[in-house]
């Protein structure tokens, strides 16, 4: 398995030449993305200004992915019955309300709640494009994956420096910034994306589940949770760490995000192309979990170093995760994406939960000794079912195919 090793040469098969469609998707989903961290460089902001304790404002993590992987099995029930295209403007036009009514929150529970209403609208539309991108990219799915993943990267990097140049001035700007970013992605998909044809069979709230009955989807999704809550450890709990102004936050991470976005897209397929998926994803789940444990146990440079530089992990990991998820199995790239996610964003709800009371409970080194331990984990999970998790690269191309290319939901039909 692996990418080509030049996805934006100019040829057929680049990541460059495709649709207005597929960008106007993929431009829509790097502000999706940009949702995730755009709350980093606030959140002492947030604390001070709503009177919260860090681990009250760790919820805003919690109920946006929470809500996020629940409403994973409901992605693929809705998008089957009215189609990608009124799938992704549903997620956008809620996460339009939301971000907009999360920056009028007078408490940290209304802000909590309205993230998590947030993150339903950000579940419809991450998953919903993931599978229009898939569906209407030139180039196969490999091209588009990497589309994706540039996204993501993108998102990631740029949601810490937008919330960081906003939130300078007040913590609620950020929030009212994403909406009006959002509403800009509605009018985007609603005037360049053509609608998706539908399935000929609908896809069932339990389908997710009955595809993790897979082996090899099951274990890529056990080994992703282990790792998301690395992850979400890194983000959601270092910005108190650091203790840094929104700024050098903001800048700290936008950092982080580019080294994401540059091994996600560029570095993580020359490196499958070479050693293999599943090695370089082992690989980099351990150095990920030596990486954070410097960070919790080293000076204030170390750590940022260190945040900065797990980035390079991250995207390595998300890349090969994401392959891994649409090809390991038979069952339908949307419902195995589905399934995938809803066991990986329960991490991510986690560990913004227990990182700040690990520490209550302990001292402020012990969360990121967790976090090493969770990401070994994953990779000892890797190493253990690599068999269920090796397949050829022949299914990570799209079964479906015409000129234009076909939506993923097709595949679907058979």
């Amino acid at each position: 398995m692996g990418a080509s090793q030049d996805p934006f040469d100019a040829g057929a098969g680049s990541i460059l030449r495709q649709p207005k469609a597929v960008w106007a998707t993929a431009g829509a989903s790097v502000v999706a993305f940009m949702g995730i961290g755009l709350v980093d460089p606030i959140l002492p902001s947030i604390a001070s200004g709503l009177h919260a304790t860090a681990s009250q404002v760790s919820l805003l993590f919690t109920s946006y992915f929470l809500i996020t992987a629940i409403a994973m099995l409901v992605t693929g029930f809705v998008s089957s019955r009215v189609g990608g295209k009124k799938t992704l403007l549903l997620g956008l036009a809620l996460v339009v309300v939301f971000a907009g009514l999360s920056g009028t929150s007078g408490t940290v529970g209304e802000l909590v709640g309205f993230r998590a209403g947030w993150g339903l609208g950000n579940a419809l539309f991450v998953s919903t494009a993931l599978a229009v991108i898939v569906g209407a990219a030139a180039g196969g799915s490999s091209a588009a994956i990497l589309l994706y993943e540039s996204a993501l990267g993108l998102g990631m990097a740029c949601g810490p420096l937008l919330g960081a140049l906003l939130g300078d001035a007040s913590w609620r700007y950020p929030f009212f910034g994403t909406a009006f970013l959002m509403a800009v992605g509605f009018l985007c998909i609603t005037a360049f994306l053509k609608e998706q044809p539908k399935p000929a069979r609908k896809t069932s709230l339990l389908d997710p589940v009955r595809a993790l009955g897979h082996g090899g989807l099951a274990s890529a999704a056990v080994s992703a949770f282990f790792y998301n809550y690395t992850f979400f450890t890194v983000l959601a709990f270092t910005p108190f760490v650091l203790n840094m102004t929104p700024y050098k936050s903001g800048a700290v991470f936008f950092a982080w995000g580019v080294l994401l976005a540059v091994f996600s897209v560029i570095v993580a397929p020359r490196m499958q192309e070479r050693f293999g998926s599943l090695k370089v994803l082992g690989g980099s789940l351990v150095l990920l979990a030596i990486d954070v444990l410097v960070l919790g146990y080293g000076d204030h440079t170390t750590a940022i170093v260190c945040t900065i530089l797990s980035g390079a992990f991250i995207g390595v990991n998300n890349t090969v995760y994401t392959e891994l998820a649409l090809g390991v199995s038979d069952a339908p790239r949307p419902v195995a994406s589905a399934g995938y996610n809803f066991v990986r964003w329960f991490a991510a709800a986690a560990a913004p939960y227990f990182a700040p009371k690990i520490e209550e409970w302990t001292d402020i080194h012990i969360p990121f000794v967790v976090a090493a331990v969770t990401a070994a984990v994953g990779a000892l999970v890797v190493l253990v079912r690599r068999n269920a998790l090796t397949h050829d690269a022949a299914e990570l191309q799209p079964k479906h195919a015409t000129e234009d290319g076909v939506s993923v939901f097709a595949e679907q039909a058979n």
